[in-house]
């Protein structure tokens, strides 16, 4: 396994620091990781050449990995296409009048791959967001065979949306590598405690039932500090 995909149940439910934070603890297993993110839109435009500056989340991994943008981010290896518009990735490439092709995306992931051990290839939005008109997110997946690492919380609805998420995963014949509970909508107003707690019971005992060779792993802040402080614990035998 050299390339473990990251998605989420929906769209801002913390798949980029899980991303980080996931290669941060896996440098410190020793581990060669490299993130990608598989299309960036909502990305901001150099006001002095008008061109697109490195995805924002590729930013924010380097940030929590504690390390600088390396050449593969500034040859947007790690992110080929990127758009402006802040929407789904086939919405926002057509509005930019683009065409996005997927071969791209993969040879950027085999580059990747020659230089380092495990690449985390972040996803756009949740599984089933098209990548264009005609292919979506698991679409693509299901073609490369990754494993998937699921990214939930404990807001009200999460439930549900992990669930469905995961038969997706499953109708697709894609393994279950892990699912990542992300406190980051604990101290939200969509939040409930009791429901959360709830949601953490449910969702650990469904996995123990259902995909028993799942890694259930928690993002989880240092007391009330920023995210950017969170840590994700990996079991030795992770990868």
């Amino acid at each position: 396994m050299s390339v473990l995909f990251i998605s989420g149940i929906d769209t801002d439910i913390g798949k980029t620091y899980a991303t980080g934070l996931l290669a941060k603890a896996l440098m410190q297993q020793g581990v060669n990781v490299i993130t990608q993110k598989l299309v960036q839109t909502g990305v901001s435009v150099n006001p002095n050449d008008g061109t697109l500056n490195i995805a924002d989340d590729i930013v924010t991994h380097r940030q929590l990995m504690g390390m600088p943008l390396q050449p593969c981010d500034i040859d947007f290896t790690t992110c080929p296409y990127r758009y402006e518009k802040p929407a789904s990735p086939h919405l926002s490439a057509a509005l930019a009048n683009q065409s996005l092709n997927i071969e791209a995306i993969t040879e950027a992931t085999k580059a990747l791959q020659a230089d380092y051990d495990v690449v985390l290839l972040e996803g756009a939005g949740g599984l089933l967001v098209p990548i264009t008109t005609e292919l979506l997110t698991l679409d693509y997946i299901a073609e490369q065979g990754y494993p998937i690492v699921l990214v939930t919380s404990g807001r009200l609805g999460s439930i549900n949306h992990t669930l469905l998420s995961l038969e997706a995963i499953k109708s697709r014949g894609l393994t279950v590598h892990s699912v990542i509970y992300n406190h980051i909508h604990d101290a939200a107003e969509q939040t409930d405690t009791e429901i959360a707690n709830s949601t953490i019971d449910f969702l650990q005992a469904y996995l123990a039932r259902h995909y028993p060779k799942a890694h259930w792993l928690v993002l989880a802040k240092q007391s009330n500090e920023h995210l950017d402080n969170a840590d994700i614990a990996l079991p030795t035998a992770f990868i």
